[in-house]
């Protein structure tokens, strides 16, 4: 996996539905995330509750991966967290999608005209280690394509905004319904070969934020692989 069609990083749920869909179309796709975990919030949902809301129409992505839920009022549902999030990301496994847990993003991979061309990472317990014992060279992988789905951390885009490439905006307060419809509307590539999903594209754009509700991370994910294709193939 040293070299990938699409690199994301973070395996939230708009980055393990974005591989999911990659990988459907037969695309190599390699998920790398941080923690020895994956489904971000997903699983816990909000407040530590395991319950997660979805509003229209991020239930069609529900009804598409099986997972129950309830239908509170028009538009709006709930279903158990750790249900939703271990039925993604089996999907996204089942779809070939390849996954490497414990895994740091450290820094962008530049190419001709200042393309993104893949990213350097490390092995995250790195980073919790005294400094005189921390001579461990990071690694780069290479692909077509990276998504950033590291959400409000944006971390992919704010190295780039590190070396005067990109200017972030950062996330304002909070507005569900406006944020939910913005985040999906504003996923895609923002620059050569970088494509923002979730609430990177908050970060990214300076869009509110939204809470525990998790319909526009499916949808963003998902057209962040819709975008992905049409530059891909």
């Amino acid at each position: 996996m040293v070299e990938s069609d699409v690199l994301i990083v973070g395996a939230g749920p708009s980055g393990l539905m974005a591989g999911r869909e990659l990988a459907k179309a037969g695309l190599k796709v390699l998920i790398i995330e941080r923690n020895n975990y994956l489904g971000g919030g997903f699983w816990i949902g909000g407040y530590l509750m395991n319950k997660i809301t979805i509003r229209h129409p991020g239930e069609r992505i529900l009804d598409e991966l099986g997972i129950p839920c309830e239908k509170i009022k028009e538009g709006l549902y709930v279903a158990d967290g750790p249900h939703a999030c271990s039925k993604l990301i089996a999907a996204a496994c089942e779809a070939g999608v390849k996954v490497q847990n414990m895994t740091d993003f450290e820094d962008v991979v530049l190419r001709k005209e200042g393309r993104v061309a893949g990213i350097v990472v490390n092995w995250t317990p790195v980073s919790a280690l005294p400094r005189q014992i921390t001579c461990v060279d990071p690694v780069a992988l290479e692909a077509r394509l990276v998504i950033d789905a590291t959400g409000h951390d944006a971390f992919v885009v704010k190295k780039m905004e590190e070396r005067g490439i990109l200017k972030t905006k950062g996330y304002g307060g909070m507005w569900v319904e406006k944020s939910e419809d913005l985040v999906v509307e504003y996923t895609g590539e923002v620059h050569p070969g970088l494509i923002v999903a979730g609430m990177a594209v908050s970060t990214t754009f300076g869009l509110p934020r939204m809470g525990p509700t998790f319909g526009a991370m499916l949808l963003s994910g998902a057209k962040a692989a819709q975008e992905a294709l049409k530059i891909l193939t």
